[in-house]
């Protein structure tokens, strides 16, 4: 019996498919690598992934899950074939609760619904990845998905109260609850959070809610030039400001937007910071104030201030523009999502200065400046045809996370491991973390059918059946 007649007889039809552009569109996310599954399992329930792990598991059969496919490296790729697991139709919001703080889940359902289901209820969820209206809970368990609210609020792991786990072998554990507080045990919530599929498949989650600020302050301040802006974000930490968010932009980011979207919209200067308040509404229109004295006597070229939600996401338009017009230029975008200490923005962006004058490829750096989290863009054109041009960023990239390493960065701060940074993962890890994640890997996963052929190998991992294959995202 064939793989897809066993899992329709398992699941129902209804579950279960072999069309071709279904398995096309499993078949990658963002980033450029792709595999096929050979059927796609769309579960509606935990039982169904239960049933579909289990049959898996006695089978050796390769399992991937997917929530939206919105991953920039490559971690959904079913890389061995086999099943690809879409958690998107387990999309309800089961609860949310006021008085307890807390939404209880299914893994399909969109950030940016349950932002707005929360705020309707006075509830505020933090975690913003910048796919929040695409990218789904599930994805961002995964990923440990953050954003630019993370240097006030955190990053997913710090809203994950409890949650519901299919292990490879079909059993399901829960573990957490609705507490806020819980020293039950191993933190086993922070085993699964950021695991990237490797370990189990989340199907519900128990997530913490904040009461919602009632007040927004945003300020748009440009600097002659990149360097001017990253000393004001150590300024403005030295005044005792925590903003809610702390964002920076260098040259050629600016130069993008200004081609893309027009020169009214994107000040003049070099280098920008996006800095976000929230809190009361007293003392942020004072805090605001008292930021925006700071900033001009620190020589901006330009400094706008706008409170209110409104007025404020038009400030933003900006910020969430910035991936966009660096698309629009036709070059390969190539994001890297490395985190250096706060402390070394003006040499990252010194460095990425000496990449683009060394390899001749413009390098744009944008991203939340307040955690180091910048987003490292190598621009290429004929990167995917061009054998040269593919060696020479490849050798970019080399000499970028050997240095990101060197000053006790790391190399992904948003986005994981996935297949995109495979390569630098043990150049970025110690043989005793390599060989603690092998063992937990051979515990929870010991036949190796969960996500194949990513960074942790799995021992029973499949054979892989295809080349991967680089094209076009």
């Amino acid at each position: 019996m064939t793989l897809s007649r066993s899992l329709s007889r398992i699941l129902g039809k209804d579950a279960v498919s072999l069309q071709p552009e279904i398995l096309a569109e499993h078949s990658t996310d963002r980033w450029f690598a792709s595999h096929p599954p050979e059927v796609v399992v769309f579960a509606e329930s935990t039982e169904q992934v239960s049933k579909t792990l289990r049959y898996a598991s006695q089978h050796g059969i390769p399992v991937t899950a997917r929530g939206a496919g919105a991953g920039y490296v490559g971690g959904c790729v079913p890389m061995r074939g086999g099943i690809a697991l879409s958690l998107a139709r387990m999309n309800r919001i089961k609860e949310i609760h006021f008085a307890d703080g807390v939404a209880v889940v299914e893994p399909g359902v969109i950030t940016g619904v349950l932002q707005q289901a929360a705020r309707d209820r006075g509830l505020f969820y933090p975690p913003d990845p910048a796919s929040l209206k695409e990218c789904s809970l599930g994805g961002n368990i995964a990923t440990n998905a953050g954003g630019p609210r993370c240097l006030k609020y955190g990053v997913t792991r710090q809203y994950v109260l409890g949650l519901e786990v299919v292990l490879a072998n079909g059993e399901v554990l829960r573990t957490g609850g609705r507490t806020h507080k819980n020293k039950t045990g191993f933190d086993l919530l922070g085993l699964f959070v950021g695991s990237e599929g490797l370990l189990g498949v989340v199907t519900e989650a128990t997530l913490r809610l904040l009461p919602r600020p009632p007040a927004r302050a945003s300020l748009s301040a440009s600097f002659k030039t990149f360097r001017q802006a990253a000393n004001a974000v150590q300024e403005v930490f030295r005044a005792g400001f925590l903003p809610a968010a702390l964002e920076i932009a260098d040259s050629f980011t600016l130069k993008s937007a200004r081609e893309h979207l027009g020169k009214s919209i994107v000040p003049a200067g070099q280098g920008h910071l996006l800095i976000d308040l929230d809190g009361q509404p007293a003392s942020v229109r004072s805090e605001a104030k008292s930021l925006a004295r700071l900033i001009e006597s620190l020589g901006c070229l330009h400094l706008q201030t706008a409170v209110g939600e409104a007025a404020c996401e038009e400030l933003w338009q900006l910020r969430r523009k910035f991936s966009e017009s660096l698309k629009s230029t036709g070059l390969t975008k190539l994001n890297e999502d490395i985190v250096v200490p706060r402390g070394r923005l003006v040499d990252l962006a010194e460095f990425a200065a000496m990449l683009r004058k060394k390899y001749g490829y413009p390098v744009a750096c944008f991203g939340h400046a307040g955690d180091g989290n910048i987003h490292v863009n190598i621009m290429a054109a004929d990167y995917h045809k061009d054998p040269v041009v593919h060696a020479r960023v490849e050798q970019a990239l080399d000499e970028l996370f050997t240095q990101v390493l060197a000053w006790d960065g790391v190399i992904t701060g948003e986005h994981g491991i996935g297949l995109a940074k495979q390569r630098w993962w043990p150049q970025a890890t110690s043989a005793v973390s390599r060989d603690v994640h092998a063992a937990l890997k051979a515990a929870l996963d010991p036949r190796g059918i969960l996500n194949p052929g990513k960074f942790v190998p799995g021992s029973g991992a499949q054979t892989q059946r295809a080349r991967t294959r680089r094209g076009a995202p």
